[in-house]
């Protein structure tokens, strides 16, 4: 899989030859950045660029996700398409017309998003964290989820599992990052700032993941589809939070390798400064390369090429009808 760069200074992005450039505005020294390889550029600084970068990374198929004020989730500067399919536009929007259909792919994907949850809270529970309660609602939840329910009943199944999910941080984490309310726009705190951030990258590697398919990122089963987001994204995201985000946080707390001095407060939100979130993406990145056997395809794939992999496994069930089997963490 191609790898993605995170850019957190300020400055103008540019192309050189066949290379990026990145002129910082402080005067700083100049910094090239390869194009060979590249999955995507996140900007997580205030950058500036022009129709020229954009046309050459549409060229090499590269996505931009651009992260703004509070490095809030700004949106994607897509390139066009390596493959396009007006028949699987038309089959994907007839599974969301179809009520039936709906709530058959939106309960998987609740299912999947429930187990992934439990997995983690098994793992730590397993460490003499007590959390035992936590596995019991998370399992009472799951035995709610049926294709009969309605897709805001099943959003709400799911509300309900990641509130007794976010319960297990408390006991897994030290009391500095306790988790009384789940806060964001802006996040209150470290640990609600932490959560976010990394929902955010998950948010935008389905992205990412969606563009390599022919599936309209727009159009989407669990989430109600709107105006200014890739909700199906949204639904992929919810699949990976767990194994990505989460771990991820609950590693780089637990190790100190993530401090109060990572943070910074400003007009009642509380935000990871450029060392945290230096910190946070290369664990982040860290793991999106790492390889588990696939007991399907028999060889090894990384937490990355899952998440495309996902994409494609909706596209099958659309153009195919075979039956969605959801991300379900089995290792």
């Amino acid at each position: 899989m191609d790898r993605n760069y995170h850019v957190f200074s300020d400055g103008r992005l540019e192309r050189s030859d066949d290379t990026l450039r990145l002129v910082p505005d402080d005067g700083g020294e100049k910094q090239y950045i390869p194009i060979e390889n590249a999955e995507a550029f996140f900007l997580h600084g205030q950058i500036d660029f022009n129709t020229r970068l954009m046309s050459f990374l549409n060229d090499r198929t590269v996505a931009l996700h651009v992260f703004g004020w509070e490095d809030y989730y700004s949106g994607s500067v897509m390139p066009k398409r390596g493959q396009t399919s007006g028949k699987t536009v038309v089959n994907q929007v007839r599974a969301y017309e179809d009520n039936q259909h709906r709530r058959q792919l939106a309960a998987a994907i609740v299912q999947g998003s429930i187990h992934n949850m439990r997995t983690n809270v098994i793992y730590y529970n397993g460490r003499d964290y007590d959390l035992d309660d936590v596995v019991e609602d998370l399992e009472a939840a799951a035995a709610r989820v049926g294709e009969s329910l309605p897709v805001d009943e099943l959003l709400g199944t799911e509300a309900t599992a990641r509130k007794a999910y976010y319960r297990s941080f408390n006991k897994i984490l030290p009391s500095e990052f306790q988790l009384t309310r789940r806060e964001y726009n802006p996040p209150p705190n470290e640990i609600n700032s932490l959560i976010s951030f990394g929902n955010s990258l998950v948010y935008a590697n389905c992205v990412s993941a969606i563009r390599a398919t022919a599936l309209d990122p727009t159009i989407s089963y669990l989430h109600e589809p709107g105006e200014r987001r890739y909700s199906l994204s949204l639904d992929l995201a919810d699949l990976f939070k767990p194994v990505l985000a989460d771990r991820v946080l609950f590693r780089l707390v637990n190790r100190n390798q993530i401090s109060d001095d990572d943070f910074e407060t400003e007009l009642g939100s509380c935000l990871l400064n450029e060392s945290g979130r230096k910190t946070y993406t290369k664990a982040f990145e860290e793991t999106l390369e790492r390889t588990v056997e696939h007991p399907d395809l028999n060889r090894k794939v990384s937490y990355q090429y899952m998440m495309r992999l996902e994409a494609y496994k909706v596209k099958k069930h659309l153009l195919t009808g075979e039956e969605y089997e959801p991300f379900q963490r089995w290792w």
